[in-house]
């Protein structure tokens, strides 16, 4: 059966169409699982899931669709490097959520330009250890250690070495949770305030 084209173009090319929704499915659900079980659950966060699974899928259909110009080494380095230090101009991105951003971008260039070369097991090894490691590192690791936060203090006379623990028992019963430890950042004696960094667990 003759291909039916339009304006030159075939109007559907099924073994290319097939794999492109097989690695976006790969691509998806690795991205899923990072954003909805690790980001999410760690930052008790919805703030930037949007962000994260619109940018997946972008740069994914745009390396894809961009492939076959035969860039694809220099094109993948190039729009990872752009768009690694991306911005927004009205808000200041949390470097936890840059990072995420980061993965979410990575994950997307990995599966739109892999080579017909490479194996599936290899595509979802590759998948597998970014996912895994994100998991370990930020659970297993990250997890295991306090919290901090950064509070004006104005009881500025538990700031002393000997009153250290008057000022985290003080600290505990204000936050509601148990803190660990603190560090005097800076005292301004002209308001009898001081800076301090607080270690909690949450």
């Amino acid at each position: 059966m003759k291909d039916i084209e339009v304006f030159g173009r075939k109007l559907i090319d099924l073994p290319d169409l097939g794999e492109i929704l097989f690695l976006f499915t790969i691509d998806f659900l690795f991205v899923f699982f990072i954003v909805k079980f690790i980001y999410m659950n760690v930052t008790k966060s919805r703030e930037h899931v949007f962000t994260f699974f619109i940018f997946n899928i972008i740069i994914f259909f745009l390396c894809t669709m961009l492939s076959s110009v035969k860039l694809k080494v220099g094109f993948a380095f190039g729009l990872f490097a752009i768009l690694s230090i991306l911005r927004y101009r009205t808000e200041t991105v949390p470097i936890k959520e840059m990072t995420f951003l980061f993965i979410s971008i990575t994950v997307g260039v990995i599966n739109s330009l892999v080579g017909k070369n490479v194996s599936v097991a290899e595509i979802v090894f590759t998948n597998g250890v970014i996912l895994v490691t994100t998991y370990i590192i930020e659970w297993k690791w990250l997890r295991t250690y306090s919290n901090t936060k950064m509070i004006k203090y104005e009881k500025i006379e538990f700031i002393k070495p000997e009153n250290k623990q008057e000022l985290l028992d003080d600290l505990s019963t204000r936050l509601g949770c148990r803190v660990t430890d603190a560090e005097v950042d800076s005292v301004d004696f002209l308001n009898d305030t001081a800076m301090v960094k607080v270690f909690y667990d949450a």
